[in-house]
């Protein structure tokens, strides 16, 4: 398919399910959670299972995406023994997807990698391409932010494939923003903003506002990196935070305040830098988001380094760091510590038998 022939069809949320079925991909997530939990009731006191799984569904991604992952957990888990109680396949299978989302979230990859798979697997026994699909996306989602880029490249490749052929606007922006990251990663800079300009493109043709905040995001990274663009950037950013704020999107929003941060840190503003890690730093704790947290308390790190922070203060958080991130399972973690040692000079690190996260409040 070239690129003149990208879907052009409207974005839509399949996890908007039942009762929930009308809600658009951009409603605000309080939104939707007020109307799901309305639903859920509704059809709790009905007596009807099926339905109670598919509104626990919207009631369960709403929370993920808004940071209550407490409320997500138990969320998800009601849905799909409900959808186990009507026997319903395809219910599980989507109950099944959104804890395995928000195990990936939570950090948990060795859980989303079990979840996941067993949603892909009750989603193609149940004929349900979409869900399979959004569980296949996940397991290679799940890779790619560990940095195994070379055995989820090609799934990737090939779900972008079967998006495109089947018009599903919105896994194809999923698709290429994550290509798109692979190469920026790998340094294929202009590769990399060409596809997330062509996620940014369909996104908006598709109506898809979050697809299109969270590819502006990655457009502005790049101009950063490669251009060295500073204005261009925050002003991507911008306008992809008034998206954010607009549907209450607070993972986006906190990745979003982050890159702001790598953007001036890059920039040599060490001080606006240090204030934005700060503020993405609080937005991911207070969402229990550990990825995030760690990456936000590594540019915190830099920051505070580059204002005269003491060195073996820093030697020490990244140490911490470290250890967090391996935890975690991102396989680039201990590359990414390193080159932050090696640009500040503070290394050997010691070695940390106990996480330092405090070390950065």
């Amino acid at each position: 398919m070239t690129l003149q022939q990208r879907p052009t069809e409207k974005a839509f949320a399949p996890e908007y399910q039942g009762a929930l079925g009308s809600l658009s991909v951009n409603s605000s997530l309080t939104d939707v959670l007020a109307k799901g939990v309305e639903e859920l009731r509704a059809a709790e006191r009905a007596g009807q299972p099926g339905n109670v799984a598919r509104c626990g569904l919207a009631v369960a991604e709403a929370y993920r995406r808004l940071g209550r992952v407490a409320d997500a957990d138990r969320a998800w888990k009601a849905s799909y023994r409900a959808a186990r109680s009507a026997g319903d396949t395809g219910a599980m299978a989507w109950a099944l997807w959104s804890g395995g989302t928000l195990a990936r979230q939570r950090g948990s990859l060795a859980l989303a990698y079990r979840l996941l798979g067993l949603a892909a697997g009750l989603g193609e026994r149940g004929g349900d391409v979409v869900v399979r699909g959004y569980s296949l996306a996940g397991l290679a989602e799940t890779g790619r932010i560990q940095g195994d880029y070379q055995a989820v490249g090609e799934l990737h490749e090939r779900l972008l494939a079967e998006a495109r052929r089947r018009g599903e606007a919105r896994h194809t922006v999923w698709a290429l923003e994550g290509i798109a990251q692979m190469h920026r990663n790998t340094g294929s800079y202009d590769r990399a903003l060409a596809l997330f300009e062509e996620a940014a493109d369909t996104a908006a043709r598709a109506d898809d506002r979050r697809g299109r905040a969270w590819a502006l995001r990655g457009i502005a990274d790049v101009v950063s990196v490669r251009d060295g663009d500073v204005d261009r950037a925050l002003a991507l950013l911008a306008e992809a935070e008034s998206v954010c704020r607009e549907m209450n999107l607070s993972s986006a929003l906190a990745y979003n305040h982050k890159m702001r941060g790598n953007v001036r840190y890059r920039a040599a503003r060490y001080a606006q830098a240090r204030d934005d890690y700060a503020l993405a730093l609080a937005e991911f704790r207070e969402m229990a988001e550990p990825r995030g947290t760690a990456l936000a308390r590594l540019g915190l790190a830099k920051s505070l380094a580059r204002l005269g922070r003491d060195p073996a203060e820093t030697a020490a958080e990244l140490a911490g760091l470290r250890q967090t991130l391996e935890r975690i399972g991102l396989r680039h973690a201990r590359d990414m510590v390193d080159r932050a040692t090696e640009e500040l000079g503070v290394g050997p690190l010691p070695v940390e038998d106990t996480d330092a996260e405090g070390a950065a409040a």
